[in-house]
């Protein structure tokens, strides 16, 4: 009697172990696809912005623009007559100078003090940007004020180098550059995040079904609805009470909820490259494909005809003949099911044995068949 109940123990422990990895698998399964909130969409008005400016890059060994580029030359001039001296465009004659356009990103609640990367880039005819410094560079925003400064070392990741008999190896492109931490910030843009009671989540992707799950994923974490779909982009969210005093540790929470995207029907096809990309959503209607090759090929070849021995008039000529082949290989008709999965479609053309090239092709023709239950988008 005893064994008989410590077998029943054992087999409800057995079941339960067994249900709770069966529960384990499904839900690994189902968030298999899920993506962190704050990698679909981010949160409206915090964003970065460009910023510009023009400078001057010296200390180049000979590789800088040509003694005829005038705006390099006028550049030089000012800058040097800001310094106090006092100098004649016609007199300067370097090498070792460039002009250059100077770009950085300034990210979001910029502060005074912060340092940002900036990309320095050759506008002149100069050939290599190795070893130069930038000089200071005021770099401005679309409204025209200035927001960083940018100075210092280039860095290109690359080289140059040739020999006497006009041997050279070059690595990487040598004229741009970047200057980590080159720039300083000297403007904030103002932005009260702390008084905000209510934010937006713009999708990066606009989709209305992804923006519904996110707003019933916010609430139902949250317990309460606080968060409106507003169109295929916008999900507004109102920031509880008791998180008015703390917006950032409600952010914090909100972004980092699993969502899983709906993904579009979509085939992507680059006809430059011939890269074909299917989205796992794409589903056919029931048809046959048959695929087959064409290959012509032309043979070109020469012979010499000559004159008959001890003839007076005749004379050595070239008499190409040329030989044209048509070889058509045998196709392979196969019969695709409706509303076949990505996986199953792959492994259909597979079987006939198409190449990339040939799937545009296929593609084009399930799409004109009226089959092909997606968009078809060439790049």
């Amino acid at each position: 009697m005893d064994m008989a109940i410590l077998r029943e123990k054992y087999m409800k422990l057995f079941r339960g172990i067994f249900i709770f990895l069966f529960i384990l698998l499904f839900l690994s399964l189902n968030s298999a696809n899920a993506v962190k909130i704050r990698d679909l969409a981010y949160i409206e008005g915090l964003r970065g912005n460009k910023l510009i400016g023009y400078g001057l890059v010296v200390g180049l060994n000979g590789t800088g623009d040509k003694q005829g580029t005038e705006f390099t030359i006028q550049s030089l001039t000012n800058m040097l007559r800001k310094n106090g001296i006092l100098v004649s465009p016609d007199d300067v004659k370097v090498k070792n100078v460039a002009a250059v356009m100077v770009t950085a990103d300034l990210p979001p609640f910029p502060r005074k003090g912060m340092r940002i990367d900036v990309l320095v880039s050759s506008i002149g005819d100069a050939t290599s940007l190795q070893g130069g410094t930038l000089l200071l560079t005021p770099l401005k925003g679309a409204d025209g004020k200035i927001y960083a400064v940018a100075q210092g070392p280039l860095s290109i990741g690359g080289f140059s180098a040739g020999g006497a008999g006009g041997e050279k190896v070059q690595k990487n492109h040598l004229n741009a550059g970047k200057i980590p931490d080159g720039a300083i910030i000297e403007r904030e843009i103002p932005y009260n995040f702390s008084n905000t009671s209510r934010i937006t989540f713009s999708l990066r992707n606009s989709d209305f079904t992804t923006t519904n799950k996110v707003a019933e994923k916010i609430n139902s974490f949250i317990g309460n609805s606080i968060a409106f779909p507003m169109d295929a982009v916008n999900v507004t969210v109102d920031i509880p009470d008791e998180y008015r005093n703390n917006p950032v540790r409600f952010v914090s929470l909100i972004e980092n909820l699993d969502v899983t995207p709906e993904i579009p029907a979509k085939i992507v096809i680059d006809e430059r490259t011939g890269t074909v990309v299917v989205g796992e959503n794409v589903r056919i209607s029931t048809l046959a494909i048959s695929h087959g090759n064409l290959t012509i090929e032309i043979n070109s070849k020469f012979k010499i005809s000559q004159p008959s021995p001890f003839s007076k008039k005749g004379e050595t000529v070239v008499v190409p003949e040329t030989k044209t082949s048509i070889k058509e290989e045998k196709g392979h008709l196969i019969l695709v099911e409706g509303g076949v999965s990505i996986k199953e479609l792959v492994r259909a053309l597979n079987a006939i044995g198409v190449t990339t090239r040939d799937l545009i092709t296929i593609f084009q023709a399930i799409k004109a068949a009226g089959a092909l239950h997606a968009e078809l988008e060439i790049i």
